[in-house]
């Protein structure tokens, strides 16, 4: 699933080790880490950690896919969305984090819709993401990104979905006879 994906007014690039150093300022605010855990990140922590991610996951049925947000109006990076493709590609689980500075811009909800597109494209089936309950504004993102709260709670975040697979297009939207 490499490579770069445009939309209105992002573009998900590929994460990689050099990103860190303008990422390490995106996700500073300790706040941003409320919902999410952990703390902010330093530049050669950051690094260490694309390197992880860019190598690739050590078990050879699970794919990692990174990358980093660009709103290409301030050609400024701002967030970045993941996803964890597993069972022959067939699922992903997904994630999104902008930096607190572009917040209710509507960049977390765009980048997520593309990844979701950017999987179905890639045959994924079933999409997944996990949101802390009192997190309402990645309730939307996964809304608008098509996924829907289920009632299972794991590690004290819901698991909302979106089955792909049960989606079914109208071949004839024009709702010709």
């Amino acid at each position: 699933m490499p490579g770069a994906v445009r939309t209105e007014r992002l573009d998900l690039v590929p994460l990689s080790v050099a990103h860190a150093g303008e990422m390490a300022e995106v996700l500073a605010d300790p706040a941003l880490h409320a919902f999410i855990g952990g703390a902010p990140l330093s530049p050669p922590e950051l690094r260490a950690r694309y390197g992880r991610l860019t190598a690739g996951s050590p078990d050879p049925a699970v794919a990692w896919h990174n990358w980093v947000v660009r709103l290409r109006a301030e050609d400024r990076l701002t967030g970045t969305v993941q996803a964890t493709v597993t069972d022959g590609g067939r699922v992903a689980e997904v994630a999104w984090v902008v930096g607190t500075a572009w917040h209710r811009r509507g960049i977390a909800r765009e980048a997520a819709r593309a990844l979701v597109g950017l999987l179905a494209a890639r045959g994924v089936r079933t999409v997944v993401a996990h949101v802390h309950p009192d997190h309402t504004a990645s309730a939307a993102v996964a809304r608008a990104a098509g996924l829907a709260p289920t009632d299972r709670v794991e590690d004290g975040e819901v698991r909302w979905e979106r089955r792909l697979d049960q989606e079914v297009s109208d071949p004839d939207p024009q709702g010709t006879p």
